[in-house]
């Protein structure tokens, strides 16, 4: 297994991880790798954003203003926020 590795984390980080892992009947390294593909880095985001800003240029003929997407980044940091008190609040995040 000459392509495996590990990570140190805290014990509080390893206890946390191997709870999150039994509630989705799961392992901690099927967990860290589910997170690690499915997570979008910084190019990565950017490059969809841009991906965005040309099909809606494309498909409407209007560009997407600096206020615009500061607009949106706006309503989707509120939403965030509301999604996360509600998961705090012991709600469903989902």
């Amino acid at each position: 297994m000459a392509d495996e590795t590990s990570i140190k984390v805290g014990v509080a980080t390893r206890d946390r991880l191997n709870i999150l892992a039994a509630e989705r009947n799961t392992t901690v390294r099927a967990l860290v790798e589910k997170l690690a593909q499915e997570t979008l880095t910084s190019a990565e985001r950017e490059q969809r954003a841009t991906e965005a800003r040309d099909y809606l240029r494309k498909a409407t003929g209007s560009s997407v203003t600096p206020d615009m997407e500061a607009a949106g980044k706006a309503l989707l940091g509120r939403v965030t926020e509301r999604r996360a008190g509600h998961t705090a609040a012991g709600g469903s995040a989902a």
